[in-house]
């Protein structure tokens, strides 16, 4: 203990603040300020020039912590809180205050952890790699894509794609370097045939899907190609590898689908992520008119999330992609690839504006395969409006991945390419600087806008095209009495029925009454549109008894845009972004539309041969609960 006048020397030198000769303040009020509770200590910080004038540091000890006079320790020091302290936040700086006392630096010492956290914190360390591993699979299993795009934003690709270059070179091009030249084609078709026996056959039979059916809906491939091949405009031109991969793609992409439980699943989700989607359009719907009619005003929604995706560049890399796949495995021109990478995403005329500056470019095939990839599939700013009728969104997504070969191979037979592309050996999206938006808000509201024209579009064709269809079903009924067809009346749905039986038939239908109303769906669709048809499909009472199987098939059948009213769309928009090639395209029209309507049809024929649970993919039509 320090001498009372040794201290009262050093107050003359300096002043302390707890010095005791300042007699304005009541000694006896506060024990800090007794000069008998003082005591002495060396101060680390204490410099050679502080100690002549002041060689004594004066601490107060045996006090309470007051938190007014004290600060309290610094909150971003880690080590303060792994401490064990057993009495809430004043014990927390007492403790605190009781370590400057001593004169130590216990802040930095583990020594007074609890046991049981320093055992935690010393497991975590020497495991945190797993646990870091377990929480990224843990909550990123649903969006491995988003990840593997941002990190392959700071590595090249190439760390993947090289290993799967030299095992492909190492293994499969080795192999085919054995069989002769000529013989490849028959091998390449043999094999694509055997799969196709296999896959078809193999499985059990269910109720509604004997082999019988499976056998018919083979042979209605089979039939498919035989007469695009007849009626090709040069049989001798044709690039047989594309057909046959186009064709084996396509049949593996619905064996995935249909048979396995990791396809099923993964299309289901992708099918209730589209619902989800419709449901948040119904919040806006409800917003400004009757929530129970929320189709158009979620096709607007779509659009606009379509548009925005665009800007942001993902959905042009996700396109890109699926058509460098398409571009390396079915040898085509890479405007070909990216058309029809992108149709069943953005629609026939949105695809066509990727390939803008080559348009005026293209050869005849390639316009043709440009035009067909567009008939053959739908796009996804009506693919929510189907399935808000109550249409199977698994069948429809799964319909639109699927047409992407069968486009091409069927282009390819029913239209060879006899000249030199542009395009050959390059697969690019070019950049459109000149309708590129300003941010964020301008690509949505863009989309927002082209929502609106493409859902009015929808609305005043069905309103013409329903109208117009009674008063032609009326004269035709009224004319039918005279020849005495009453049951059923005389209709251009009866009539297109029998006109497209055979074609029920040979997807392989049930005869069990519902060839004829698969036919009318489908002849329904080339004339009018799919709307109308899957409208039809779920809503009129006539249908509503169709079996599981039937109701597939038929799903498959109309998920395209082949129909007599495409026409004017297609010629439209090719005529106005290459005004020069307006003419090829209207004589290339027809042929494209046959084309992508045998396209769609193939994904029914091969939907029909490997289906086995109808009642999996079946969704209740409207009609049926009425």
């Amino acid at each position: 203990m320090a001498k009372p006048e040794s201290t009262a020397a050093t107050e003359h030198t300096i002043p302390q603040p707890n010095a005791s000769e300042q007699h304005y303040l009541d000694q006896k009020s506060d024990p800090a300020l007794d000069t008998a509770q003082e005591r002495t200590q060396s101060h680390p910080h204490d410099s050679p020039p502080a100690e002549q004038g002041r060689n004594q540091t004066e601490y107060s000890k045996e006090t309470n912590y007051e938190k007014s006079a004290i600060p309290s320790q610094d909150s971003q020091n880690q080590n303060v809180h792994r401490r064990q302290v057993p009495n809430g936040p004043s014990s927390k700086g007492a403790a605190a205050v009781a370590d400057t006392e001593k004169g130590n630096s216990s802040l930095d010492n583990r020594s007074d952890e609890d046991p049981r956290t320093q055992t935690l914190s010393s497991f975590y360390q020497k495991y945190r790699v797993y646990f870091h591993l377990f929480l990224w699979l843990f909550f990123t299993r649903l969006w491995l894509a988003i990840t593997l795009r941002l990190l392959f934003f700071y590595i090249p690709i190439t760390i993947i794609t090289k290993p799967m270059h030299f095992v492909w070179n190492n293994t499969a091009l080795k192999i085919v370097s054995f069989v002769p030249n000529k013989l490849r084609t028959p091998a390449g078709a043999a094999i694509v045939v055997a799969v196709l026996l296999i896959g078809g056959f193999a499985s059990p039979e269910t109720v509604d899907n004997t082999r019988d059916n499976r056998a018919v809906s083979l042979f209605g491939l089979a039939v498919i190609i035989f007469v695009l091949w007849a009626t090709s405009r040069n049989r001798k031109a044709i690039k047989w590898h594309t057909v046959i991969v186009g064709m084996f793609v396509q049949f593996i992409v619905a064996l995935f689908v249909l048979r396995s439980g990791a396809g099923y699943n993964i299309f289901s989700f992708v099918s209730e992520l589209a619902s989800d989607l419709l449901s948040f359009a119904n919040q806006g719907t409800s917003f400004l008119t009757n929530p129970s009619v929320p189709k158009l005003a979620a096709i607007i929604f779509f659009v606009a999330f379509v548009q925005l995706l665009y800007y942001w560049g993902t959905l042009q890399w996700f396109i890109q992609k699926f058509a460098v796949f398409f571009f390396w495995s079915m040898r085509v021109s890479g405007a070909e690839a990216v058309v029809a990478a992108a149709s069943p995403f953005i629609g026939q005329g949105e695809s066509a504006m990727l390939i803008k500056p080559f348009v005026a470019h293209l050869t005849q095939a390639e316009l043709h395969q440009v035009m067909t990839s567009g008939f053959a599939t739908i796009a996804g700013s009506v693919l929510v409006a189907y399935i808000a009728l109550g249409v199977n969104g698994q069948a429809l997504i799964s319909s639109c991945v699927m047409s992407i070969p069968a486009s091409l191979a069927i282009s390819k037979l029913r239209y060879p390419e006899t000249e030199e592309t542009l395009t050959t050996g390059r697969c690019v999206i070019p950049n459109d600087e000149e309708e590129r938006a300003a941010n964020s808000l301008h690509a949505f509201a863009n989309g927002a806008w082209l929502g609106l024209k493409i859902s009015g579009m929808i609305f005043a064709t069905l309103l013409c095209i329903i109208a117009f269809l009674g008063l032609a079903d009326g004269l035709l009924t009224w004319w039918g009495r005279y020849l005495n067809i009453n049951d059923p009346p005389l209709t251009i749905e009866l009539i297109v029925g029998y006109i497209c039986y055979p074609i029920a038939f040979l997807l392989g239908v049930p005869r069990n009454g519902d060839l004829l109303k698969v036919g009318q769906l489908i002849g329904t669709k080339v004339i009018l549109n799919e709307f109308v048809a899957y409208t039809k499909l779920q809503t009129d009472p006539a249908f509503a008894d169709i079996s599981p199987r039937s109701r597939l098939i038929a799903t498959y059948a109309l998920c395209g845009f082949a129909n007599i009213g495409s026409l004017g769309t297609q010629i439209g928009v090719l005529s106005q972004i290459a005004p020069g090639r307006s003419g090829d395209v209207s004589r290339l029209a027809v042929s494209s539309l046959i084309a992508g309507a045998l396209s769609t049809l193939t994904s029914a024929s091969i939907a029909g041969l490997l289906v086995t649970d109808q009642a999996a993919f079946f969704t209740p039509s409207a009609a049926r609960g009425q």
